[in-house]
């Protein structure tokens, strides 16, 4: 039992009044992204599982709730509710791995008020940072083309769990393996590394550093070649592997600075010189991919790309417009009317066909060819399946992305699905937007008779 003060203060003064009031009605929050970021065409979605392990753990310590007692000054009879509170609700969300657009519900929750409150802040945080780094990390994927891409993200990502984090967002989106080992013990993922500058600058030379490394990890031997001067570093590089055994010993080599295009060819041909035609070329230092796809039109004879901290911390659209909205309370649907920031009303589903989506109410039918992207994940506060393998995931997202098409997955300036609502949607919407500027106008009439009167 762990979470309960996870969250924004004003979730707990909410949740209070709430309980307070014995306020315990179904609420459906609806969680989804209002518009994309610059130079993107759609997201991939993640974060579900710690969205998920999240929300059926979550509940007040003895610790929790003595600080609220003495620090924020609760009531002993919300915190007896809140002691009492645990997740009992349902979830319905997009997997992992899918492709979605503007305005889709990536995530819907139902449950009591209070309980489907005081989870935002969480299931927001979650959502919204590794859809981010999903999304950068499949335009990355996708530009690299045959070439592999591996995580080196971690030293550079913004906290230890968002490390762990990216690495799983990363796989899912396409990426062969990463450098943070407890992430890859974690999520079985492959674990990949090479050395460092300082490791060769520890040794007299490269010849020194490189022999070394070689003896003790003869499975491993991609060396770092660029640390004085690049060809020269090949050079030593191919030397170390014909003194210990042959062209077969050099895995790879990795050039880390300068042009990368360039240097990728004339190592190519060293390497090719030297019978080590099988030996992988990497590259990394800031690549992002922009960089990687200019690299790729140009043949460059890159077969592996180390991308670090512009896919860990998504540098170019760190954030989402996201939010996570009251649709629906006690069996009516609700609505926000803010200018740009209006939602539309009650329990959802989204149904795809082709790239083309339509948004409906939950309870309507699915329109002729069309699978839904919502599907019922937790009832009543328990997962009604266990965890999926991520290869599941990673699949979902290759086969999603490879069914759109090309003006949306461009990397510069692409278009983006245009998403529709029902018929019925649209009227529900429309009824309710009608009532409620009817009732302010009523109010303010009101208002105006009474400051006459």
């Amino acid at each position: 039992m762990t979470g309960g003060l996870i969250t924004d203060l004003y979730e707990l003064t909410m949740a209070a009044n709430y309980l307070r009031r014995g306020m315990n009605g179904p609420a459906t929050f609806s969680l989804f992204v209002r518009d994309l970021p610059p130079d993107r065409g759609y997201l991939v979605a993640c974060g579900l599982e710690d969205c998920l392990a999240f929300v059926e753990d979550y509940g007040f310590t003895e610790e929790d709730l003595d600080y609220l007692r003495e620090e924020q000054h609760f009531d002993t009879a919300t915190l007896r509710a809140l002691e009492k509170l645990r997740f009992t609700g349902d979830v319905w969300a997009v997997p992992e791995g899918r492709v979605v657009f503007p305005g889709e519900p990536l995530l819907e929750v139902t449950a009591p008020i209070a309980e489907a409150q005081l989870v935002e802040t969480v299931v927001l945080n979650h959502l919204t940072f590794q859809t981010s780094i999903a999304t950068k990390a499949a335009r990355c994927a996708r530009a690299a083309g045959a070439a592999r891409v591996i995580d080196f993200s971690f030293r550079r990502t913004q906290g230890i769990d968002s490390g762990l984090a990216v690495a799983r967002a990363s796989y899912i989106a396409g990426f062969a393996g990463t450098s943070n080992v407890e992430a890859a013990r974690r999520h079985g993922l492959p674990a990949v590394g090479t050395m460092a500058h300082s490791f060769v600058e520890a040794f007299p030379d490269e010849q020194a550093a490189f022999e070394a490394f070689t003896a003790d990890f003869p499975d491993r031997t991609t060396l770092l070649v660029d640390t004085y001067d690049t060809l020269d570093g090949v050079r030593a590089a191919i030397r170390t592997a014909l003194r210990a055994g042959g062209p077969g010993l050099l895995s790879g080599i990795r050039l880390d600075s300068g042009d990368l295009g360039a240097l990728a060819v004339q190592a190519r041909h060293l390497l090719d010189q030297a019978g080590m035609s099988g030996t992988r070329i990497v590259a990394s230092g800031g690549l992002d991919e922009f960089s990687i796809a200019d690299l790729t039109a140009a043949a460059a004879p890159i077969d592996v790309y180390g991308v670090g901290t512009r896919m860990g911390v998504s540098a170019d659209a760190p954030s989402l417009d996201s939010a996570y909205k009251l649709v629906a309370f006690e069996g009516r649907p609700v609505m926000k009317l803010s200018t740009g920031k209006a939602t539309a009303p009650g329990a959802k589903q989204v149904y795809r066909r082709a790239e083309r989506d339509v948004i409906t109410l939950r309870d309507e039918p699915a329109p002729h060819g069309t699978h839904p992207l919502l599907l019922p994940v937790m009832r009543g506060g328990r997962r009604i399946s266990p965890a999926e393998p991520l290869t599941r995931a990673r699949e979902r997202c290759e086969a999603d992305i490879n069914a759109l098409p090309a003006p949306i997955t461009r990397l510069r300036r692409p278009e983006t699905a245009t998403v529709r609502l029902s018929p019925r949607l649209e009227q529900t919407r429309d009824d309710l937007r009608a009532d409620l500027l009817s009732r302010v106008r009523q109010a303010r009439t009101r208002e105006m008779i009474d400051d006459g009167a």
